[in-house]
């Protein structure tokens, strides 16, 4: 139980340093209306880390008295050069850099300009996952020690089906946790994953939403700043549709080992997870495309992750 509230904690606290010093600010104009980019529906950023490239775009800004002409271009962007808050300046300014710095890599030797930064999303975040493969391994590998107890844990279940007292409930608890610790699991670390997704997630969005040279961006014909919703209205909906698609199965498929490592006395969690797959789906239609590149990448890394330590497990 201590276990469960501490998690809760860290979460709350990675979600209240988001909302407190991530400064993302909607570009609104005299009668405080979003200012939207016309061709790609993108609402745009006010607070823009380096200069936009897009004539229409860069009219847009000066109209609404933003001094674009003094930010510096993309690939000379520096993170450090000015605080902004504890978040942005550790978090979303450094990954922004990376994005960028990959995708000048890119270009250079001979990629478009569209097509380096959606490969570099993709590459960064490959890159931040092997960076955190130690850790999400050993993740991974605790979900596997959960399978193998499974049957003591199903039959300690049956023992007090029809045993709801208060002390036959805590006495339930007490011989589950014995379990537990008998087998060094941490039955809260199949979901670990999960939290780290979010300080992840807000990460990209902002970075990707104060970037023009992602925003402004098309990867194999999808606009890099548009939202889904808005890409299925258009000419190429079917573009859009295919990666709702793959954002929906890859999310399915990334958590389907999670969701089956559960057991009936940890419904509370199952329901969280079900929870985030719903909110993934429901927000994937408002949330950039770029951001999408992301979250696909991700939750394909986690698959490969999980056959890999399923793999050596078996081997065993």
């Amino acid at each position: 139980m201590k276990k469960n509230k501490t998690a809760k904690k860290i979460v709350m606290l990675l979600v209240s340093l988001v909302m407190l010093t991530g400064c993302t600010k909607n570009l609104t104009d005299e009668n405080k209306e979003v200012v939207k980019d016309e061709e790609t529906g993108k609402a745009l950023t006010e607070n823009i880390l380096c200069r936009p490239t897009k004539e229409n775009v860069i009219e847009l800004y000066k109209e609404n008295n933003v001094d674009v002409d003094s930010l510096a271009e993309c690939k000379n962007f520096k993170p450090l050069d000015e605080y902004e808050g504890l978040w942005t300046t550790i978090f979303v300014k450094p990954l922004a850099w990376v994005i960028i710095k990959i995708g000048v890599l890119l270009e250079e030797i001979g990629l478009r300009t569209g097509e380096a930064n959606g490969l570099a999303i993709i590459l960064s975040c490959l890159i931040i996952r092997l960076i955190l493969y130690p850790f999400t391994r050993k993740t991974a590998m605790q979900s596997e020690k959960l399978k193998q107890v499974q049957p003591q844990l199903e039959k300690l279940e049956k023992k007090y089906k029809d045993k709801n007292s208060e002390e036959d409930q805590k006495r339930k608890a007490e011989e589950m946790m014995m379990i537990y610790q008998k087998n060094k699991i941490n039955p809260l670390s199949s979901c670990l994953l999960s939290f780290i997704q979010i300080p992840l997630l807000f990460a990209y969005l902002e970075a990707i939403n104060r970037t023009p040279v992602i925003f402004e961006s098309k990867f194999l014909k999808l606009d890099m700043g548009t939202t889904i919703f808005h890409g299925i209205t258009s000419n190429l909906w079917y573009w859009y549709l295919l990666l709702f698609i793959l954002i929906l199965a890859t999310s399915y498929l990334s958590f389907r080992k999670t969701l089956k490592d559960q057991t009936a006395m940890q419904a509370g969690m199952k329901g969280t997870i079900y929870f985030m797959m719903a909110m993934i789906v429901i927000a994937s239609f408002s949330l950039p495309v770029a951001l999408g590149l992301y979250w696909i990448t991700s939750s394909v890394f986690t698959v490969v992750q999980n056959i890999i330590v399923e793999r050596k497990k078996a081997k065993r």
